[in-house]
């Protein structure tokens, strides 16, 4: 069976309690072992989470230990999958690059706040995470974020809608939803989720479905026996 560890708190807003036990609910449906927790601690024991195959954050606008996030970072390494959505893994932890260096993104802004309605354009794409999937409408916070060009882009939303300063740069697509590998692990993120309700719209469900399945699966294909060398980030992550 496989052993995933869902953490959650931070800014109450995102409802994050919520989310989680949505998350719990889907992942236990999928006969994933699962944990959930209420505390950044439970990042302090780096050889438990070796031990897991999903690692799924729940977590908006805190500071974390460094050692917890090269712990997080890591297990991901070593074949753990990460996955999340929304503030709670890309606006977890603002001060921290290694935490965005993993994740792929970092949320700068929403324009117009909540309430947006906007189209999630699917990518082509052969990814099994979006067969068979159409593009789709929501009203929420449409999120601006700062992404890595590694990332495989496979949901993408048009900017400018409400106007600012942003505005006078050419139309954008930006990013909703990606993967990306570090070291033998998978990483998925999905910018929808600014509360438990839209969770809850089965479109997005089933794309969480389907990445938090993807992501775990990285450690079974990890090949046995290899190992790449940790990267660690920064001391203390400062210059």
């Amino acid at each position: 069976m496989k052993k995933a560890l869902i953490v959650w708190g931070g800014w109450e807003g995102h409802q994050p309690k919520e989310v989680a036990e949505i998350f719990r609910g889907q992942l236990v449906g999928e006969g994933f072992e699962v944990e959930v927790s209420n505390t950044l601690e439970s990042f302090a024991d780096g050889e438990k989470l070796k031990e897991l195959d999903l690692i799924v954050p729940v977590w908006t606008m805190s500071r974390i230990e460094q050692a917890w996030v090269n712990n997080v970072s890591a297990a991901v390494q070593s074949g753990v999958g990460l996955a999340g959505c929304h503030g709670g893994m890309c606006d977890a932890f603002r001060e921290n690059t290694d935490w965005q260096f993993m994740t792929g993104g970092q949320w700068i802004a929403h324009p117009g706040n909540d309430g947006v309605e906007y189209k999630v354009e699917i990518k082509a794409s052969s990814s099994p995470l979006v067969a068979g999937i159409e593009d789709f409408t929501v009203s929420t916070e449409q999120y601006y974020l700062h992404v890595d060009p590694a990332n495989e882009v496979l949901a993408t939303t048009r900017f400018p809608l409400v106007h600012g300063p942003h505005s006078s740069n050419k139309s954008v697509d930006m990013p909703v939803i990606w993967t990306k590998r570090w070291g033998h692990g998978r990483v998925y993120y999905n910018s929808l989720g600014h509360q438990a309700n839209i969770m809850e719209i089965p479109v997005v469900m089933e794309l969480m479905r389907r990445g938090f399945n993807w992501s775990a699966e990285g450690k079974s294909l990890t090949p046995a026996g290899e190992t790449l060398e940790a990267y660690t980030g920064m001391a203390d992550n400062q210059l």
